[in-house]
């Protein structure tokens, strides 16, 4: 195997594709070479923070046969064809969750890709922090016995803190608001953990954020193993919160932003603190990455899999709007969503 990095370029560069570049630098093997977005600004800017060559064009990307692959951190509504292109022109793409708006464009970039034979890897960082692996782990012991519960709160203050204009925070750009666009990170590792959601039942209001989209949400989910979590969301909230409380027949985990991870067993009386070394979260996706395009690892979460993770999130919106209950599989099914 080459010793050489493999070779990258980024697309979109917002916010987030800087926090991406930064992971890039702490990561093995893999190095951002070219950037692209439309405002000539920010392509400079983007070049000059991180010793990469600023192009005019995504078509100056897509035929360079050096670039291997593509960090796509571009709107939601256009990783599509976004997508499409980079896997046409046989680049491997790593794509900001979510893998897109709807359920049919993700069902799409699945099948893009599979045709290309190109690797696509969504990026949901939470799943692999430190503390949920460890709760995995004795799960897979079976230190919990059944898993019957579990409560999830993931929250941020927002106010002052957007651009009203940016597309994240529109209802066309971001349909779902603060559920698609931070509640999915749980819905996801809910789901590594107490197994895929089989119905949703959900609640939104616009609370205290300007714009057209729900600032603060719940989901109710039965999983398909019978078991019930609650997950609320929130960008109206004084201040920034993690919180997920895991529950077994046998143990209960409880884990939350200010006291960490703490483990309880049937019959104890005082949970016992649990110490996990801080990961590296996105830094181990861009080392992934470079490793999926040297073909000696797979996505932990390829594009069929954070299609079903929207459709939980699809599910929920669909529940607020009709006012009832709504099963997964009626989104994954329904060639409109």
């Amino acid at each position: 195997m080459s010793s050489e990095p493999v070779r990258v370029a980024s697309i979109g560069l917002g916010w987030w594709s800087d926090v991406l570049a930064d992971a890039v630098e702490r990561a093995d093997g893999i190095k951002i070479v070219k950037c692209f977005t439309r405002s000539e600004d920010k392509r400079a800017a983007f070049a000059d923070k991180y010793n990469c060559e600023a192009v005019a064009s995504y078509d100056d990307i897509l035929s360079d046969d050096s670039i291997q692959g593509i960090i796509n951190t571009t709107p939601n509504n256009v990783h599509l064809e976004t997508t499409r292109q980079a896997a046409e022109a046989g680049k491997h793409v790593f794509l900001d969750k979510p893998v897109a708006n709807t359920i049919k464009d993700g069902k799409e970039i699945a099948r893009i890709v599979k045709e290309c034979g190109t690797t696509l890897s969504v990026g949901y960082q939470r799943r692999r922090e430190s503390h949920f692996q460890w709760i995995r782990d004795r799960i897979a012991e079976g230190k919990f016995g059944k898993m019957v519960q579990a409560e999830a709160n993931i929250s941020r203050d927002r106010v002052g803190k957007f651009d009203i204009n940016s597309w994240r925070y529109t209802s066309e750009g971001m349909p779902g608001g603060v559920m698609l666009q931070i509640g999915v990170h749980y819905v996801d590792v809910l789901e590594t953990i107490l197994g895929r959601v089989k119905t949703v039942s959900g609640m939104a209001s616009q609370l205290v954020l300007p714009g057209d989209n729900p600032d603060v949400a719940g989901l109710l989910m039965k999983h398909e193993n019978g078991a019930i979590s609650t997950l609320s969301a929130g960008y109206a909230s004084a201040s920034e919160y993690y919180l997920m409380n895991i529950y077994g027949k046998e143990a209960t985990a409880y884990y939350d932003l200010h006291n960490g991870l703490r483990y309880l067993t049937r019959g104890g009386d005082t949970p016992e603190t649990v110490s996990v070394e801080k990961n590296d979260t996105i830094a181990e996706e861009m080392t992934e990455f470079g490793n999926c395009i040297r073909g000696t690892a797979t996505p932990e979460v390829d594009a069929m899999r954070a299609t079903e993770s929207l459709a939980v999130i699809r599910a929920g919106v669909k529940s607020v709007r009709e006012g009832r209950a709504v099963d997964v599989e009626e989104i994954l099914s329904d060639p409109n969503e």
